[in-house]
């Protein structure tokens, strides 16, 4: 009488112990589970098993014999598999190497482009070549040579300035002794403009599964909501912010509107009659730029109508980064509504306002529906009106805007 296998007994023995054997394990143990099985063992456990009659074949020799079982620290004999490409194609990785140091030259007259620098377009300049390889093959390789997929990193500052660290050491001189003080000292900047409306922002969000938010394909701007200008006034001392969102040109108007707002609505109740000073860090181009005439003369009304002597410190040139409303509050507005489209004007102000962290930053917003048109001239008359002082050390960089009393009372109107 002609045996039965017990398939059914096979299969649950090897899901019992598969998960914990590894290669050399699951053949030894297909092989002993033929071997017991008799006559039809090996296509019977290599139908359960999936694993190829070829590799229980060689599984019932290793217990046979034992002759050409491997070493107790390796799964496969030495040799074993098939050849890599780099073995059977010799000057493979020259040729890889070549390719790869034109596409980083940028060589216009290279036969690859640093443009389609892929790793399918390396396997299609290689076959030209004589080399057959895929592209799966190529990345292994790249791999080995030190090569990875990156993205540009934002770490060049352009052309540094010799006293760079000398005036970042007088900013902190400066906030230091305002505060000592109890002066106001902020820091000032502009946010990138945005988009009103269902547009995609970058970053993610939890939703339940499956079902994103859905934003427009295109980011043309919706005539009825336009872009908003988010001008951020930073108390350092008070770790407090005030975000001015214009709905207008980002003009040095507007920049010291901006800083007029916060202290109408912040600074003159906290720092109430012990404030004579005013300190504004600021970057050194955009609306409040170092070198925008327009900047100086808003501020010399600024300073008309409050009678504060305004200190102004400029980051140096292409270190905008650095200015401390980057990395303590404009960061965290970034963080707060990332992956939320900015529906309406409603939605950024409060998204702005929600946005708190772990050493208690605090913000206040508000839209500013001022026009601030373009392109005005500043007359040299204006210049010569301006009650400054120029610091000794980058005077371009560092100056003093004091009250012309006589003028505190003609406040621009907007």
């Amino acid at each position: 009488m002609e045996r039965v296998i017990d398939v059914a007994a096979i299969r649950t023995r090897y899901d019992a112990v598969s998960p914990n054997l590894d290669e050399k394990g699951l053949r030894l143990f297909a092989a002993s589970e033929a071997l017991a099985a008799g006559r039809g063992g090996i296509a019977a456990v290599s139908a359960v098993t999936g694993i190829a009659r070829s590799t229980i074949g060689r599984g019932l020799k290793e217990l046979a014999a034992q002759e050409n079982a491997p070493p107790h620290n390796r799964i496969r004999r030495t040799g074993g598999g098939r050849k890599a490409a780099v073995v059977k194609q010799p000057g493979l990785v020259d040729a890889l190497t070549e390719l790869i140091q034109s596409a980083l030259r940028g060589d216009p007259e290279a036969k690859l482009l640093w443009v389609s620098k892929s790793q399918r377009h390396l396997a299609e300049a290689l076959a030209e070549k004589g080399h057959k390889v895929s592209h799966t093959v190529v990345g292994h390789l790249l791999r080995d040579m030190g090569f990875s997929l990156q993205a540009n990193a934002k770490t060049r500052e352009g052309g540094r300035h010799p006293d760079r660290n000398a005036q970042f050491e007088h900013i902190n001189t400066l906030v230091k002794a305002f505060q000592a003080s109890g002066q106001p000292a902020i820091s000032v900047d502009t946010k990138k403009r945005e988009n009103v409306g269902d547009f995609k922002n970058n970053g993610r969000t939890l939703r339940p599964k499956g079902e994103p938010e859905s934003v427009r394909v295109h980011d043309f701007i919706i005539k009825n909501k336009g872009k908003v200008t988010p001008f951020g006034v930073y108390d350092i001392a008070a770790n407090e912010g005030w975000v001015n969102i214009g709905v207008d040109h980002d003009t040095a108007a507007f920049a010291v509107e901006s800083i007029r707002r916060w202290w109408d609505r912040l600074g003159r109740k906290r720092y109430a009659n012990k404030a004579k000073r005013l300190l504004i860090t600021a970057d050194c181009g955009g609306s409040n730029g170092a070198r925008v005439r327009l900047w100086k003369v808003e501020l010399q009304k600024l300073a008309n109508e409050t009678r504060l002597s305004i200190t102004v410190a400029h980051h140096p040139p292409g270190t905008s980064k650095w200015n401390r409303i980057e990395h303590r509050m404009f960061s965290f507005i970034s963080i707060n509504w990332r992956g939320r489209p900015l529906l309406s004007h409603q939605v950024i102000i409060q998204l702005i306002a929600s946005t708190k962290t772990d050493t208690g930053l605090n913000i206040i917003c508000d839209i500013d529906w001022g026009h601030y048109p373009k392109g005005i001239k500043v007359a040299n008359t204006a210049m010569k009106d301006l009650n400054i002082t120029y610091d000794d050390f980058h005077g371009d960089w560092n100056y003093t805007i004091n009250p012309n009393i006589r003028n505190r009372n003609k406040r621009s109107i907007k």
